[in-house]
């Protein structure tokens, strides 16, 4: 029989991928706004789902390298090839998917990047970690909105390969004006690959990432609600949005998210903590609540690990049930935006999750990309070392 939990496997960090999972999918699929205005499911996945995603990215990363003793020397290398490989392979599906008429905005191709920012990082321990997320997390929004202004205009359109032929083009939209940029994103790998140097097997662990977590949220939240309430802010802001309305009033619109960043036409924008702003209180409120959601996961799949992975086995193959859902999404397979085409794809997702954890065996991309890597990596042990 088939090891339902591999040995060293993380079932939490299963269990929350899910989430992220889910969650991504839910924002994909249920209509944002109706009548009553913003969703309640927009409200609460929107922007925390892909952070999310974003923060597990970090934690991998650092689980891959060593754990809470990072790898040195050759294994590091040999690690930090298999991520090129695995990078480069992640942002290429999600260049494929990105040209689908699915009206998604695909996540993989900046993904794929951030694990090639995340590279040079590898040898360090949770606390350099930590105060470097917190760095990214301070420096660069105001940076972004002193440089956006200087870069060409977005496409508001996934990374697909049409985009090869401008290359500048698609550089500036990976790494500053896209929907998940990866310079202010990497406080997000950076904060996860923190906590990837925990040692994750003790509930205190988790029991603190909860308490920093919810302090993270709920402060940042209070905090831009202060500054936002100021006279004439609103005001403010409202004058000087200028990009895609998503929303009929700027109130909406905040609960709703933006599209990757905020306008530049005042430096109040960065006092929002909009979803998908890329603010400093939307990377601290974002990252809090993706430490909550971390923690509680970690504490749910103790209770009944064997039962977790196979309910959240969705969890171990993202990339192939992402990739899979993004695909549904075009009009000849399962349009619509509501309830039941929602309920199909969790079903979907959920159901193949539980039969290959069952089944003991790996998602299809995930075996193709993780075989890439794993090659990679080996290759680069078994070379011959060049003393000079």
């Amino acid at each position: 029989m088939k090891q339902i939990v591999p040995t060293g496997r993380i079932v939490g960090l299963d269990v929350a991928r899910c989430v992220a999972l889910i969650g991504m999918i839910a924002t994909h699929v249920l209509v944002p706004v109706d009548d009553a205005g913003v969703t309640f499911v927009q409200q609460l996945a929107g922007g925390r789902a892909s952070a999310l995603f974003a923060v597990l990215a970090g934690v991998s990363l650092a689980l891959m390298s060593g754990g809470a003793l990072p790898l040195r020397g050759r294994e590091q290398q040999a690690v930090s090839a298999g991520l090129v490989v695995r990078a480069l392979l992640v942002a290429g599906i999600g260049m494929a998917i990105g040209g689908l008429p699915t009206g998604i905005a695909v996540i993989l191709t900046y993904y794929g990047l951030l694990f090639l920012l995340g590279i040079p990082f590898l040898g360090l321990r949770a606390r350099s970690l930590a105060i470097l997320s917190a760095v990214c997390l301070l420096v660069v929004p105001p940076l972004s909105h002193l440089l956006r202004p200087h870069l060409p205009d977005p496409r508001y359109a996934s990374p697909n390969v049409d985009m090869i032929a401008n290359p500048w083009q698609l550089l500036t939209e990976l790494t500053f004006t896209g929907y998940y940029p990866v310079v202010p994103w990497m406080a997000y790998l950076l904060a996860g690959m923190a906590i990837g140097r925990l040692d994750l097997s003790r509930s205190r662990a988790a029991l603190e990432l909860l308490v920093t977590g919810a302090l993270m949220a709920t402060s940042s939240w209070f905090l831009s609600n202060a500054l936002l309430d100021r006279p004439g802010v609103m005001r403010t802001l409202a004058k000087t949005y200028d990009g895609p309305r998503e929303a009929d009033s700027l109130t909406e619109l905040l609960d709703h998210g933006l599209a990757g960043v905020t306008p530049t036409g005042s430096w109040w924008w960065l006092a929002v903590r909009a979803p998908h702003s890329g603010t400093s209180f939307d990377l601290a409120h974002t990252i809090g609540s993706a430490l909550v959601a971390i923690s509680l996961c970690l504490l749910l799949a103790r209770m009944a690990p064997r039962a977790m992975a196979v309910l959240f086995g969705a969890g171990a193959m993202t990339l192939t049930l992402y990739t899979a859902h993004v695909i549904m999404r075009i009009p000849e397979v399962w349009p619509g935006d509501n309830v039941e085409v929602f309920l199909r794809h969790m079903v979907f997702a959920l159901s193949v999750g539980a039969l290959f954890r069952l089944r003991g065996i790996r998602g299809p991309l995930e075996t193709v990309v993780g075989r890439a890597a794993d090659a990679a990596a080996e290759s680069t042990r078994s070379s011959p070392v060049t003393r000079r």
